[in-house]
């Protein structure tokens, strides 16, 4: 458990990062700060573990008052991830992972054991264990980085926008890596991000700050879209808070619709209808193709790829998002191995989304009875 008392950081200037800061992160969940430019987040995590020194104020770990502890020490038993890794360039991938536990004594071989290891539990292949970071794709990079943060198994983890600086995609696949790890590791993780879709997606619980440093909301991430303290964060949060707060729902029952589908390399002569769904051999969804447009055996290239694809043991929000997205208006519903359910109208899944009643009180203080 990482605790917050009080804590302010002041430079000579005159300005303050954070202004009496009290907040606790829960042993074993992931605590996420996020909020505007100059909200004092980065200064926050770097609190934590000395590299910035808190003005007034004290940080304990584990009810040890981190002030009192020798920095090498407490920086060694704490993961850390920055954007764009910064890895050593000189070092191989394998090497570079393996960095802490070298300093901690570990004999060569088992630094090598658990670095590979590492690696391939970050979807790495082997053969990349060799190369050097700029050998490396930026999505590669952030995957080498996050090992090297678990090389020495920390109980704590602290990570600094560490997937800003990758496209979209990476930057979905990478989150999601980072929810599996966290799934079977069970750290004690601060999260810092501008980002809030990334916020409600892998916080445990969120830390809205305003700019100067102070604290304007700590919840989880249903409760924050549905009850934001004030227009700071109801505006922070986002206009369509709404829709974000249906990934919180687990979708019921859905009014699934059989669909005919086609094979990749099948003909189209003889199907009507302006969109078809084609599967691979395992049933599994590939993308919409409209018939009328197609001479003869479905290719790829026919292929629209747009609509998100939905489990149905997911979300109300990714239920409805695969309608809204799909250019043939049903969204594709798979089961959890992804092979094809059925599909389901936008229409049909409003129809199923109820208001929530949540007690305004208790659920925001969750998070701080648990780590109490």
């Amino acid at each position: 458990m990482i605790r917050f008392d009080g804590v302010t950081k002041k430079y000579p200037d005159g300005t303050v990062a954070v202004d009496d800061l009290s907040l606790t992160a829960p042993t074993g969940k992931i605590t996420v700060l996020v909020g505007p430019s100059g909200c004092g987040k980065t200064t926050s995590l770097r609190m934590i573990n000395r590299m910035i020194e808190p003005t007034s104020g004290l940080i304990s770990l584990d009810g040890q008052d981190t002030g009192r502890m020798n920095e090498a020490q407490l920086r060694r038993g704490i993961g850390y991830v920055i954007q764009h890794a910064g890895l050593f360039p000189h070092r191989t991938v394998v090497d570079n992972v393996g960095t802490v536990p070298r300093l901690l004594g570990w004999d060569k071989k088992e630094t090598l054991e658990r670095s590979r290891e590492l690696l391939d539990r970050v979807g790495l292949a082997p053969e990349l264990a060799d190369r050097y970071p700029s050998q490396l794709s930026g999505g590669q990079q952030q995957r080498v980085g996050v090992a090297r943060a678990l090389a020495a198994d920390p109980p704590v983890m602290l990570m600094d926008e560490p997937f800003s600086a990758v496209d979209p995609v990476v930057r979905d696949q990478l989150q999601d890596v980072f929810l599996d790890l966290q799934s079977e590791l069970g750290k004690t993780i601060v999260f810092v991000t501008h980002d809030i879709d990334e916020a409600i997606k892998l916080g445990d619980q969120v830390a809205v700050l305003r700019v100067g440093g102070k604290l304007a909301q700590i919840s989880d991430p249903a409760y924050l879209l549905a009850h934001p303290v004030d227009d700071f964060v109801a505006d922070f949060v986002g206009r369509d808070r709404g829709y974000r707060s249906l990934q919180f729902q687990p979708a019921p029952k859905l009014p699934l619709t059989s669909e005919r589908t086609l094979l990749l390399g099948e003909s189209t002569a003889g199907v009507s209808g302006d969109w078809v769904l084609v599967v691979d051999d395992s049933h599994r969804p590939l993308g919409w193709v409209e018939p009328a447009r197609v001479s003869g055996e479905v290719t790829s290239e026919h292929l629209h790829r747009g609509g998100t694809v939905a489990r149905a043991s997911g979300s109300l929000r990714g239920a409805l998002d695969a309608a809204l997205s799909s250019p043939s208006r049903r969204g594709v519903v798979v089961d959890d191995e992804g092979e094809l359910v059925g599909t389901v109208r936008a229409h049909e899944v409003l129809s199923l989304i109820e208001a929530t009643d949540r007690p305004d009180e208790d659920r925001a203080d969750a998070f701080a009875e648990e780590g109490a």
